[in-house]
């Protein structure tokens, strides 16, 4: 159900936005397009914006610099909006100020979502939380460096316009941000496409290494603590692997495994459409999309990766027994 964000906002002076852990595009761009346009249309209420480090490249964005990336714990909010995060828990450091807040709103579109804030605007069939947070927005309001930030929203969790969730309503909303006069082919070029040596390094070892499984309808590759000390990497410096891994010919599911700690590995899945990877990511504690999900597990590689394939035999399985019939 749609929400009003003038009703909500009402008697509020103060107000904190954050995202989930190891920040995204889409988790970002929403953060920061809010921000934007609450600290213009609404420069009575203080705005706050907390998330964890973002990648270099998305300081291209006007307002990076007001990011705050420790918890204030001498303050507490009249309201706390979360964005793009499908629990609590995935507000990382932020979380407590969640919790402490007055009230809460969140704005999200992942289909593992269950409508954890006083207020929640949850459309699993959307493209990204920036759009979202587009379509609550007074378009004619919307300054330039607000579009800035949910067009990179959009731009990349949609996949640069081509992935299945990009409906005609997000080109629309992308065609009314390009008409801020942003730079458009810029922000995609410069935050999406653009790759320093050290991530080219970390994706050449990760494809290298990487294997066909389960007839070659799956391909996995992992990604160990001293690979990531060896090429000196930060996390942030393995986004966009597991979609590469995707893309492989004949390939259904692609699974990217990163070490975080010995035993316990960051699940990354993208699905090519007949696996649903929300569910497999829910059914071990994890969240997402049908086509992209993630979640955390512990155990050896071999563990982890048998744990997940199983559950993806399951479906292919079904859905083989669901075509014959």
């Amino acid at each position: 159900m749609k929400i009003k964000l003038e009703e909500i906002l009402k008697g509020k002076n103060s107000v904190a936005l954050g995202g989930h852990i190891r920040p995204d595009g889409d988790c970002v761009g929403s953060c920061l397009g809010l921000y934007h346009y609450l600290r213009e249309q609404y420069p009575g209420i203080r705005t706050d914006v907390y998330l964890e480090e973002i990648p270099d490249s998305y300081h291209l964005l006007s307002g990076t610099d007001v990011i705050r990336s420790e918890p204030c714990k001498d303050r507490t909010y009249d309201l706390f909006i979360c964005l793009d995060c499908g629990d609590a828990k995935r507000l990382g450091f932020a979380q407590e100020m969640f919790e402490h807040a007055k009230e809460t709103l969140c704005i999200d579109h992942h289909v593992s979502n269950e409508a954890f804030a006083d207020h929640n605007y949850i459309v699993p069939d959307a493209s990204s939380a920036s759009e979202l947070v587009f379509t609550l927005l007074d378009a004619d309001k919307i300054s330039r460096e607000a579009a800035e930030a949910l067009y990179m929203g959009i731009a990349h969790d949609t996949g640069v316009f081509q992935y299945s969730c990009t409906s005609p309503e997000t080109m629309e909303a992308a065609a009314v941000l390009m008409r801020k006069g942003i730079d458009a082919s810029t922000i995609i070029d410069r935050t999406y496409y653009e790759k320093t040596y050290v991530q080219n390094q970390i994706l050449g070892r990760a494809l290298l290494e990487s294997m066909l499984i389960m007839d070659k309808t799956c391909i996995v590759s992992v990604i160990r603590q001293k690979s990531m000390r060896f090429f000196q990497a930060k996390p942030s410096d393995l986004e966009g692997i597991v979609s590469q891994l995707r893309q492989t010919k004949g390939v259904e599911v692609a699974l990217f495994l990163h070490e975080m700690e010995p035993q316990k590995f960051k699940v990354s899945m993208r699905s090519r459409g007949k696996v649903d990877v929300s569910e497999i990511a829910r059914y071990f504690g994890g969240g997402g999309h049908v086509r992209a999900a993630g979640v955390t597990m512990e155990g050896t590689s071999y563990d982890v990766i048998n744990n997940i394939t199983a559950r993806i035999a399951l479906q292919l399985k079904s859905e083989e027994e669901d075509t014959l019939s």
